[in-house]
């Protein structure tokens, strides 16, 4: 299930650049995510606006039963590391690596 235990789901649209930012820093530190795009999908569109007091604010995270509106790639992380220890990886990408990954040039695997 999306953003249910074991995953981390970000909702985002299209040239939001808070997405993008939270994106590039879940690659750069290689944790892995689901993303749904709130124009594309309505469902995902209604769970945003439940999440963020009737807003569309993205991006929105959810990790099992925590959920978080615009949140740090720090929170994040201390999200799924409680929530979705395997989103994470085994070890933190060196600076390089996390570099490639936040560029899109490298997977975002352990």
């Amino acid at each position: 299930m999306p953003g249910g235990e074991g995953s981390v789901l970000v909702y985002t649209r299209p040239g939001c650049p808070f997405c993008v930012s939270l994106r590039a820093g879940l690659r750069r530190h290689g944790v892995r995510f689901e993303e749904s795009d709130i124009w594309q999908d309505a469902r995902a569109a209604a769970t945003v606006r439940e999440l963020a007091d009737g807003n569309e604010t993205v991006p929105t995270v959810v990790i099992g039963s925590w959920s978080a509106v615009n949140p740090s790639v720090e929170a994040v992380r201390a999200a799924a590391a409680e929530h979705a220890p395997g989103a994470l990886p085994d070890s933190e990408p060196g600076i390089v690596d996390g570099a490639l990954r936040a560029m899109g040039l490298r997977g975002s695997g352990s």
